[in-house]
């Protein structure tokens, strides 16, 4: 079945064409869609028309000189009526309807193959099918097996712009091979074909590109994230669950950057696997069963910055435009808290550890929360 927005299109298309007024009822006699003001008459006959249907066959047409009336149909079940109508005089509808039909159900046929491929690729997503019915399917919507591709995660920061979605099947939906569906409401999932010299420098291109493309043409925020390449298409799942992943340890540790490779995740991968407990009784050891709260922003913005600097003392004193001795009395207040002295690499190794092991643990509660 086609969507509201489609039918009324190709209904003014087709009116525009023929110079006929041109409207399409559904099988209950609603009316779906017109080009103009159908008349309290039109409303009356159309019923009509349809309940001699079970008399006549679906096949039936009413040609008349001033309107007709045709069955369009969706592998041979009735769907919809077509209706084309010239008060102005006696027109020659029988060509005219015919071909008006045929272009309908071209475009039923179009939207229900759309439709099954975008069935097929959620359930292919989320390990719904057998290996056997993959294959099979897959050679029945001529899909194939054998290509190259990556899948491309996009979640909007607004969970609300919904126009990402459209975007995106704008963007990607005409190429070759392309996939572009949705299993929930806060991810759009890109199924990408790649050619055999594309690799993952391009792809980090692509992402960029993506993130770009949205922020100018849908004024919408995105973090784009992607999984490793796969050469078959059993294994689009994979990447599908590697492309989640990196998108999860992105917003959690590296929340100043918009492309996520599951590649390149660091030692936010490692955190990212590890049990609850494990991460609760690693915080109880290096903060003595104190929270991380304990520490004011003050305080955690400057040991940042320590880090970034790799230690310096000086060159973190003079981003901070701070004094020396300020920057050493901030260090050493996390040294009287902690027992880390965090100018020191192993404890500040240990410290940096510890701050993205509750980050980690802070995700998961409000993953619970949200859930609930």
């Amino acid at each position: 079945m086609l969507s509201n927005q489609i039918l009324q299109r190709t209904i003014h298309e087709i009116a525009k064409i023929v110079q006929c007024h041109c409207s399409v009822w559904s099988m209950e006699g609603g009316l779906l869609g017109c080009s103009g003001e159908p008349g309290e008459e039109l409303r009356k006959e159309v019923p009509a028309f349809l309940s001699g249907l079970g008399e006549t066959g679906a096949e039936e047409e009413k040609i008349q000189e001033d309107r007709a009336f045709f069955i369009i149909c969706d592998e041979l079940e009735p769907v919809y009526v077509l209706v084309l109508a010239n008060p102005e005089g006696p027109v020659d509808f029988s060509i005219t309807g015919h071909l008006c039909v045929s272009q309908i159900e071209s475009l039923i046929r179009v939207s229900r193959e759309r439709m099954d491929k975008n069935r097929f690729m959620q359930n292919l997503i989320l390990d719904n099918l057998l290996l056997v019915d993959i294959y099979n399917q897959a050679k029945k919507l001529s899909i194939p097996v054998e290509q190259r591709r990556v899948v491309i995660l996009v979640e909007p920061k607004n969970p609300e712009d919904s126009m990402v979605l459209d975007m995106i099947r704008g963007i990607y939906s005409t190429g070759t091979g392309d996939f572009v569906t949705a299993v929930d409401e806060r991810h759009v999932i890109l199924i990408k074909a790649l050619e055999d010299t594309e690799e993952y420098r391009e792809i980090n291109n692509m992402a960029h590109m993506l993130v770009d493309a949205v922020n100018t043409e849908a004024m919408a925020n995105v973090r784009v994230s992607y999984g490793t390449i796969i050469e078959e298409l059993k294994d689009v799942s994979q990447s599908y669950r590697e492309a989640a992943m990196a998108l999860d340890v992105g917003r959690i540790f590296y929340t100043e950057r918009n492309v996520f490779s599951y590649r390149e995740l660091g030692i936010g991968r490692l955190i990212h696997q590890l049990p609850v407990s494990l991460c609760e009784m690693f915080l109880e050891e290096v903060f003595s069963g104190k929270a991380v709260e304990q520490f004011d922003e003050e305080t955690l913005s400057t040991v940042d910055k320590f880090f970034e600097n790799s230690l310096n003392i000086s060159e973190t004193a003079r981003q901070l435009f701070v004094h020396r001795n300020t920057l050493v009395y901030r260090l050493e207040k996390i040294q009287k808290q902690t027992g880390l002295d965090v100018r020191v690499f192993e404890d500040a190794l240990t410290f940096k550890i510890a701050l993205m092991v509750a980050d980690h643990l802070k995700f998961l509660q409000e993953e619970d929360k949200t859930w609930d």
